[in-house]
């Protein structure tokens, strides 16, 4: 990303400009929520503590540049939010079809590799959905390479799921495209 980006001036296309002090704080409220999650006390000494922490982690990740729109992706949180029970249900029915696949020998366990188109244009994109390819279980997504991820399929059933490209579709709804 280069200075014209940072400043709102590059091509985003339709992405919101950077704004530092938005990702900040957004950065900000994202590791005191972990850092409460986390720890879970409450005493006044270990709270000014906790938030010395996040200032000075805050204060590490703006000084190392990395407080902009892909360290800090807020323009995808309420799409992600809307994609985490879809992918959430996929797991669980991945889940139960492999449990079924170990369990019953008359299913068929047919290993395959394949490649499957990536539509996404970003690298958050890519990367959001090769990682859910791989918490699905029966497939693994092994290499991410120039718009094409390679994946590992259990069976035929489970290439197919990837091959439909629902996921490829949702993922690209967070990412933006529609």
């Amino acid at each position: 990303m280069n200075v014209s980006d940072k400043q709102g001036g590059g091509e985003g296309g339709g992405r919101p400009a950077y704004r530092p002090v938005i990702h900040g704080i957004g950065l900000c409220v994202a590791l005191a929520a972990c850092w409460l999650l986390l720890s879970g006390y409450f005493h006044l000494l270990l709270l000014g503590l906790g938030a010395g922490s996040v200032v000075f982690c805050l204060w590490i990740a703006m000084r190392m540049d990395l407080v902009d729109d892909e360290g800090v992706p807020l323009h995808i949180t309420w799409a992600t939010l809307r994609y985490l029970p879809w992918l959430l249900w996929e797991i669980v029915k991945a889940n139960i079809d492999v449990a079924r696949r170990v369990i019953d020998p008359a299913l068929p366990i047919a290993p395959s590799l394949f490649d499957a188109p990536v539509s996404q244009k970003t690298d958050l994109g890519q990367v959001l959905y090769a990682n859910s390819i791989t918490l699905t279980p029966g497939t693994v997504a092994v290499d991410l390479d120039h718009g094409v991820i390679r994946v590992h399929a259990l069976h035929d059933g489970a290439a197919d799921g990837v091959l439909e490209g629902e996921m490829d579709a949702r993922v690209g709804a967070v990412e933006g495209r529609r």
